[in-house]
């Protein structure tokens, strides 16, 4: 399997606070993005639990298959799967444990978005609003469903999207890292293409830049952390009003052929 990626994390133009963490395993193939939640309630600790945390299960799993699952196996899904949404629930229980032993990190929380690889099949898991794209043939497409009040009432139709866009409810979110003992993650499993392009980002990208200019950026580039670093620099053109990360992964199993080892970044 040939990947190619590219990653970046970014303060932005407002915040004092870099509360996102991103983790990338190369030899897993595993690529995690995490935005805390809680300011002064230390979202940065909660965000840096999670991507520890996941990556130390999917570690220990890959050595010893044998390591307990955390939570409910699906036997629907492949075992990667399943292993990867046990890790988001042993990052869940990380941040509650430490939230409720610290009165200063209570309130403390994080969302999760992340992919683990294997061979052409795409794992996916994520809980929050931090967000999975898919770019086939320049059609972008959202593969995760955010975790958030406005979200949910979009998909009830007390909200328009345009409407949603504007709502002062937007940063709300309906579920997260840390802020209950158990959690509900959502899973899902792809098969990826040659030439699929895949962004994991948090909310500081997916609110401040239109989905069309994020593909326009990941199509442009043909180096993956060139892709990721233009994402960050558009964000932040738009305002930077948040935290801003951007992971882009490009699978590319097909060889390209003498002329493509040898290919001028753009």
């Amino acid at each position: 399997m040939r990947i190619d990626f590219g990653a970046r994390t970014d303060l932005g133009r407002v915040r004092e606070l870099n509360e996102d963490n991103l983790r990338i395993v190369p030899e897993l193939n595993l690529f995690i993005l995490s935005d805390g939640i809680g300011g002064a309630a230390h979202g940065e600790v909660a965000s840096e639990i999670a991507v520890t945390t996941i990556e130390q299960h999917c570690r220990t799993a890959t050595k010893d298959p044998s390591v307990p699952y955390e939570g409910e196996i699906r036997p629907d899904l492949t075992d990667k799967t399943n292993r990867l949404a046990s890790a988001l629930r042993l990052a869940n229980r990380a941040i509650h444990s430490e939230a409720s032993a610290d009165p200063e990190k209570r309130g403390m929380g994080a969302t999760i978005v992340a992919i683990w690889l294997n061979g052409d099949r795409l794992s996916l898991a994520h809980v929050g609003d931090s967000r999975a794209y898919r770019l086939r043939q320049r059609l972008m497409e959202q593969l995760t469903r955010d975790h958030s009040l406005v979200a949910e009432q979009v998909r009830l139709g007390i909200l328009t999207p345009e409407q949603a866009e504007h709502s002062e409810y937007q940063t709300m979110l309906m579920r997260a890292l840390g802020a209950s003992e158990t959690v509900e993650v959502d899973v899902d499993e792809h098969v990826m293409l040659d030439g699929d392009a895949y962004l994991l980002c948090s909310d500081g990208l997916s609110r401040m830049v239109p989905d069309e200019k994020i593909a326009d950026a990941i199509v442009s580039m043909k180096k993956a952390q060139k892709a990721a670093d233009r994402l960050i620099e558009l964000a932040n053109e738009a305002g930077g009003v948040d935290n801003v990360t951007a992971i882009v992964v490009r699978y590319q199993p097909k060889s390209r052929g003498l002329f493509g080892l040898f290919s001028r970044d753009s």
